[in-house]
């Protein structure tokens, strides 16, 4: 069962990267802020989405991390909100499938806690992939300064979660 699990799951992963942040900017073009604050508030909603798939009597580990990365999504968006009034822009809001982590019959054992992180992976890429590409030619300062702050941040993040996955 648990390997049919983990099929699953690596199969899940990489049909995420299909509907990743990343994926909302064709081609060549370079993102603009607009592009930008979409990609970002879609990292967020996945952000939130882990909270809310979380199993309440699960793994305290996996419950602690996601509450901790919707906190801090939610931070993100307050100062990204202002950033985003002071533009001008409405960011451009696609519906989301939402997050569903494949639940084993253990939610405490450490299939349930893999597929936690494996699902972020492939979020985080893209959203420092959407950033790092915007910071090559930013067309807003306010933007590129919290793209600038945030993106070390994010590549902190998706390294400790390739790190806690390598050790499960």
């Amino acid at each position: 069962m648990r390997i049919f699990v983990a099929i699953v799951l690596a199969f899940i992963g990489t049909a995420a990267l299909a509907d990743s942040t990343g994926e909302q900017v064709r081609g060549d073009r370079a993102p603009d802020a607009t592009d930008v604050i979409s990609g970002l508030y879609a990292f967020s909603r996945f952000q939130q989405g882990l909270l809310e798939s979380t199993d309440l009597n699960g793994n305290a580990e996996v419950k602690n991390l996601a509450a901790l990365r919707a906190e801090e999504a939610a931070k993100r968006d307050k100062a990204l909100k202002e950033i985003q009034d002071a533009i001008g822009t409405e960011p451009c809001v696609t519906k989301s499938a939402g997050i569903s982590l494949a639940k084993p019959d253990d939610t405490d054992g450490p299939a349930y806690v893999r597929s936690f992180y494996a699902a972020q992976i492939p979020e985080y890429e893209s959203t420092i992939a959407l950033l790092e590409r915007y910071l090559r030619t930013p067309d807003n300062p306010a933007l590129a300064a919290f793209a600038h702050e945030h993106l070390p941040v994010l590549r902190a993040q998706l390294k400790d979660t390739e790190r806690t996955m390598a050790d499960r």
